[in-house]
């Protein structure tokens, strides 16, 4: 074999590579999600979102809740037996209301036990969903954090608050247009709140605390650990399997170039059928 054989080789096997540890580490995530479905006799269901990678061109690329992933995650629990636990586990910093409120409403509506586990973190959108849950699994450091609406760049409350506070006269159209849309998103995402606590917590409680997620009591990524969230009434804990760990071990990095960030085992979840490990 002459050396320019070898160089051939060489490229190949490099080209390769990236595809080769791909294929690996999805059969990896596959058996540790068919692991943990054994053990819980649960539906897992994976909201991932990486954001710490340069992926294109040397920019990175943010990863959101877009309706892709509730359209995943809805088709998830559509495949589960409705007495059949789910366990969702989220690592987002939030995205879309529309699509959180979907897979939230879905979550709510789901008869068997919903855990949602946070083993880093589910702002915003990823909150929303939590608080559909019957219970919320943390880590210890872990945060949630307010659902407050943005629109654009800006806090909703916060346009609310210049279109009050300014003289009408120095405040232009367009801030008239947002702040009243902001009012009005305000008013819906606390309403949404309100209707996925209401039955977790006392109605009086599920009021207060909506409101104080959604109306910009604190910056939109002001950390909410799990004392803070324990106090604030909601179903938390910390004691997070060690099995959930070490799945998010295997997303170091944006695992896929082209799909969304729900992963799953596309097979139905029927109660009292336990499927082998991979």
């Amino acid at each position: 074999m002459s050396i320019g054989d070898l160089i051939w080789l060489f490229f190949i096997f490099s080209a390769l590579q990236p595809v080769l540890r791909q294929r690996l580490n999805d059969a990896m995530r596959a058996r540790k999600i068919a692991q943990i479905e054994s053990e819980r006799n649960s539906r897992v269901i994976l909201l991932v979102h990486r954001q710490e990678t340069m992926r294109f061109l040397g920019f990175p690329l943010v990863r959101y809740i877009d309706i892709n992933d509730s359209e995943d995650v809805l088709r998830a629990i559509q495949m589960t037996d409705d007495d059949i636990p789910i366990d969702i586990v989220l690592h987002t910093p939030g995205g879309l209301v529309l699509a959180a409120l979907q897979i939230a409403r879905a979550i709510r509506e789901h008869k068997g036990k919903v855990t949602a586990f946070v083993p880093h973190y589910a702002m915003s959108g990823g909150t929303l969903i939590s608080l559909a849950a019957n219970e919320i699994v943390m880590s210890k450091h872990a945060v949630l954090g307010p659902i407050d609406p943005q629109l654009g760049q800006s806090p909703a409350a916060s346009l609310i608050k210049v279109a009050e506070e300014k003289p009408i006269g120095r405040v232009d159209d367009q801030t008239l247009i947002q702040a009243d849309v902001g009012r009005k998103a305000i008013a819906q995402v606390k309403q949404a709140a309100t209707d996925l606590l209401t039955g977790r917590l006392p109605d009086e409680k599920a009021s207060a605390l909506a409101e104080k997620l959604s109306t910009g009591t604190w910056t939109h990524d002001y950390p909410i650990f799990a004392s803070t969230a324990k106090e604030l009434g909601l179903p938390v804990s910390t004691n997070i399997p060690n099995s959930v760990l070490e799945l998010m071990t295997l997303y170091p990095q944006p695992v896929r170039q082209q799909s969304g960030g729900v992963e799953y085992l596309p097979v139905p979840r029927q109660k009292g059928v336990v499927k082998p490990a991979i």
